[in-house]
């Protein structure tokens, strides 16, 4: 008799607008993935209709589970609440809802649906968190701009080198319950708003201290030079090889973008992106720098509120 194979539940968050950029994870995923485990992938969502997921539902097999989950309920609980900002929607607070809504479940990787995944996942997936709440990656993004470690360490009271991205995470869910995590973010979120990172904020301070820093092959940004193989590329913030054709590490994106079905959608994608839009990127950056550094001075932000 065959033995069981381990679940490694895996968690994406995706609107209908977002599914072929998820449907090249996926295939990307999966194609790299041990054997060994049966993966259940769950997208999180609250607005994709039934015949829009057909597409992505061809990937499931006897190794690679499929389920789309509805969180329109739980974002009910905390929307007013919610800060956002340009390209972020509300299925960026998704992941917070996890811990709670799938209590069989004792760790969980989530992954944003701009990556790339080269790597084998269960290897991340088998870190040892011990009891600390998250796995994962410095964020790159924050670690190269002045401005944004300024934030981080007046605003947060973490230093750049201790600030995760949240777009890759290994959870400890039995933590995550045991600390009523849910309940922390819900009660901060009324407390103070985050406008920089927004829910990547509230996990860097709710997490502060109970974090596992894994290798940057788990998280690489398309920043800087190649260095080390990537076994995860994440395209963060602007840096999307749909919208623009100089970014680092654009030839594995296609790799998986040509054998998908939507390979002709997202070329059109890259190919309509105009320069309106491009000069609206760079504008909101420029933004963004500068709101990261109005909220490092402000005298009454997070740390020099509630900081210890």
């Amino acid at each position: 008799m065959a033995k069981e194979k381990k679940i490694i539940p895996i968690f994406y968050a995706s609107d209908e607008n977002y599914l072929p950029f998820l449907a090249v994870s996926l295939d990307s995923l999966k194609e790299n993935a041990s054997k060994e485990y049966r993966y259940e992938i769950y997208i999180l969502n609250a607005d994709i209709h039934e015949n829009a997921t057909e597409r992505v539902m061809k990937f499931q097999d006897e190794n690679f589970g499929i389920h789309f989950i509805d969180v329109s309920e739980k974002l009910e609980e905390v929307k007013n609440s919610l800060q956002l900002r340009d390209y972020y929607t509300g299925a960026t607070y998704y992941r917070i809802f996890i811990a709670n809504m799938f209590p069989e479940y004792e760790k969980a990787l989530y992954i944003d649906s701009d990556t790339i995944v080269l790597g084998d996942i269960s290897e991340l997936f088998n870190t040892e968190l011990s009891d600390n709440l998250i796995g994962a990656v410095p964020d790159e993004a924050v670690a190269v701009v002045p401005e944004f470690r300024l934030y981080t360490k007046e605003t947060l009271g973490v230093t750049a080198e201790k600030y995760f991205n949240a777009g890759v995470i290994l959870m400890n869910l039995n933590e995550f319950r045991k600390s009523d995590f849910y309940g922390k973010f819900c009660g901060l979120l009324k407390a103070y708003k985050f406008s920089v990172a927004q829910d990547q904020d509230y996990l860097n301070v709710i997490c502060k201290d109970k974090i596992v820093f894994v290798g940057g092959e788990w998280n690489k940004m398309p920043i800087g030079g190649e260095g080390e193989t990537p076994k995860l590329i994440h395209y963060n913030l602007t840096m999307k090889p749909w919208h623009y054709d100089n970014i680092l590490f654009k030839e594995h994106f296609w790799h998986y973008a040509r054998r998908s079905e939507y390979y002709e959608r997202i070329l059109g994608e890259l190919r309509s992106y105009s320069a309106e839009k491009r000069q609206k990127d760079a504008d909101s950056e420029v933004a963004l720098r500068a709101l990261a550094v109005k909220e490092a001075e402000r005298e009454d932000n997070y740390f020099k509120r509630f900081g210890k």
